[in-house]
């Protein structure tokens, strides 16, 4: 039954839409059955900036996907950033009526859903409640409460928030893509499921993931996620300052910083020159690969100073807050020449590349594991995570819900009780419930 639930992930990206199809092999591994890419054009730092575009491109890549797999595609996983999105640290408690009971997964659903009514400025909205760890009573600390006895819960949540316009965007064009939207995710944290280990997550570790229009970052420490950003540059600026400081198109500079750039000027002697072609027969333009690397690097520091400000502000430098896992780096912008020392020397913190190979099964196609794949193989895994165990139930669930139309009458369905996975995911329906609502409003 399992091995034939599959998911499909969409990443919209500002360089390119991806979509991705695959499901889980008998080792529990992800098998990639079909990817299709487009570029993107209507995404400008990961906020949709044309609805028309977005569309076409969703679809380009849906059908190129359709074609390699065979497989028609319902609904989608979709990741959203944008420099809209920020995060907040709350903390909130209930009290149980029934102190006598253990505490259960609804008691954690009642809590997660007071800290969703909080009210946020205007035009925006709770993405994600992250519960980081639990107080029972007095006793602090605690990372899984349930099955515990207590009278007062009290949890501190991450919470993530964007734009209600920007979200509403992605959805609208996911929609008029022809699409279902089964659930929104931060990139960043689907970034992360694909390129990060448990003994990371468990030292503390920053993700970065350096995309086209914007850096992501979520950091994890006793595996679990305390503080996401997402900056609004990445590797487009780089692209525009090679551009302005050569004098050359996009196309080219785009090429010369994948062939040639590296972040480190050291790297180049003054005598590596590369030719470039001049626009219809003017002179060809000469380059030195030294003042490459210099533009280049001067744009990567900023951006590399940028996420380690917010590395600092979640509190690194504190005994109790050391990343020990130090840096991870992928997204596109991550295969850049040198990289990884340049991030190393600024921060002082150990870096390596995150491929999202680990993952995947073993006889997966190379290109697949390259880091600008990693969001979606990250939105691939959540939209597998989320039915693999619990497909047989959700079926079940969802005619008992056909039939009553009420959300109340699930609880007295004894087969609900059934679900392995507690309903930690219903807040994201709801929010994506809603948005269909409106969506179909809008029409």
């Amino acid at each position: 039954m399992e091995n034939n639930k599959i998911a499909v992930g969409l990443d919209i990206g500002t360089t390119k839409i991806v979509a991705m199809i695959g499901r889980k092999n008998e080792y529990d591994k992800i098998e990639v059955v079909g990817i299709g890419k487009a570029k993107s054009l209507g995404v400008k730092r990961g906020v949709v900036s044309n609805i028309t575009q977005t569309i076409q491109s969703i679809q380009q890549a849906v059908d190129e996907a359709e074609s390699v797999s065979g497989v028609k595609i319902e609904e989608v996983v979709v990741g959203i950033a944008g420099q809209h999105i920020r995060s907040l640290h709350h903390s909130d408690y209930i009290t149980r009526n029934n102190a006598d009971e253990v505490i259960d997964e609804n008691d954690i659903e009642n809590l997660v859903n007071q800290v969703h009514k909080l009210v946020m400025l205007p035009g925006e909205e709770i993405i994600h409640v992250l519960p980081q760890e639990f107080k029972v009573d007095s006793q602090a600390d605690i990372k899984e409460p349930i099955g515990m006895y207590g009278g007062r819960l009290e949890a501190n949540f991450h919470v993530v928030v964007g734009q209600v316009s920007s979200i509403r965007n992605i959805g609208r064009c996911v929609k008029s893509a022809g699409l279902g939207l089964s659930e929104i995710t931060l990139e960043p944290l689907a970034s992360a499921s694909a390129v990060l280990s448990q003994e990371e997550k468990e030292a503390g570790v920053a993700l970065i993931d350096i995309g086209g229009g914007t850096t992501d970052l979520a950091i994890f420490k006793d595996g679990i996620i305390r503080h996401t950003a997402v900056i609004p540059f990445g590797g487009n600026v780089i692209t525009d300052d090679i551009k302005e400081g050569c004098s050359i198109i996009e196309k080219q500079a785009e090429l010369l910083k994948i062939k040639f750039g590296s972040a480190w000027p050291g790297e180049n002697k003054e005598t590596e020159i590369v030719s470039i072609p001049g626009l219809r027969g003017r002179e060809p333009k000469e380059i030195t690969l030294k003042n490459l690397s210099k533009i280049i690097h001067a744009r990567v520091q900023e951006i590399i100073e940028h996420v380690y400000l917010e590395i600092k502000n979640y509190g690194h430098e504190t005994a109790k807050g050391k990343l020990i896992a130090g840096i991870v780096l992928t997204g596109g912008g991550s295969q850049l020449k040198h990289l990884r020392q340049l991030v190393e020397y600024i921060t002082g913190m150990d870096a390596r590349i995150g491929f999202p190979n680990e993952h995947l099964a073993g006889d997966s196609d190379e290109t697949l594991s390259s880091p600008s794949y990693a969001t979606a193989v990250g939105l691939l895994m959540e939209g597998l995570e989320k039915g693999s165990t619990e497909e047989e139930v959700a079926e079940i669930v969802e005619e008992v819900i056909d039939e009553n139309q009420e959300e109340n009458q699930q609880e007295t369905q004894p087969i609900v009780e059934e679900k392995p996975k507690p309903k930690k995911k219903s807040f994201f329906e709801k929010f994506t419930e809603g948005l269909k609502d409106f969506l179909d409003n809008a029409e």
